[in-house]
């Protein structure tokens, strides 16, 4: 069940997601790329971010949850390829580390607090870039600018792929995403409410 645990820290046995995952859906719908700093959680709220730390050698490394899982009961967290070799057990399959979430600048703050948890939060806002009948246009598109805000892929109904950055949980940090989105040249995204 999702929690929003402001203050997330939790010892325990890391793993990092095998080779047959790649260019599958995650939970919150984006394209899984083994190479990109990822992980899944079975908790935390999507997207969230957390640092996670090899005991065995001190490395760290922040990693975007944007998945469920693991599924293997003695883990606590799943990492993608690429946060692995960072933290130098990618040859091992499996480390003890330390997970404690963390709230980079200029990241969004997820929504998905359980019930017991009351919050007060603006609308979650995103700026969508468009909308794409070619969904690896769309993936390129989405990589391109994720260094403006974090980038979903949202399949809609009729097929398209949408492209938005976001959610952004103040009007100031989407109106600077958006201006940043107009001035590399895509001057018809907007802004949109969540949902």
């Amino acid at each position: 069940m999702p929690r929003d645990e402001r203050d997330y820290q939790e010892s325990g046995v890391a793993s990092w997601y095998g080779p047959g995952f790649a260019g599958k859906r995650t939970a919150n719908g984006e394209i899984f790329d083994p190479n990109e700093l990822s992980a899944a959680h079975r908790t935390l709220p999507l997207p969230s971010y957390v640092e996670v730390t090899n005991r065995d050698n001190g490395r760290s490394v922040v990693v975007r949850v944007n998945d469920r899982g693991p599924f293997a009961r003695d883990r606590i967290i799943d990492l993608s390829r690429r946060a692995a070799q960072l933290l130098g057990f990618d040859a091992r399959g499996t480390a003890p580390v330390l997970v404690r979430r963390v709230y980079p600048k200029g990241a969004p703050v997820a929504s998905a607090p359980d019930a017991s948890v009351s919050l007060p939060r603006e609308t979650p806002l995103y700026v969508q870039i468009g909308a794409f009948a070619d969904a690896v246009r769309a993936d390129s598109l989405a990589r391109s600018l994720g260094d403006i805000g974090p980038a979903l892929l949202q399949q809609g109904p009729d097929g398209l792929t949408r492209v938005r950055l976001g959610p952004f949980a103040g009007q100031m940090d989407a109106q600077r995403a958006l201006s940043a989105v107009h001035a590399a040249g895509y001057t018809e995204a907007r802004l949109l409410p969540d949902g």
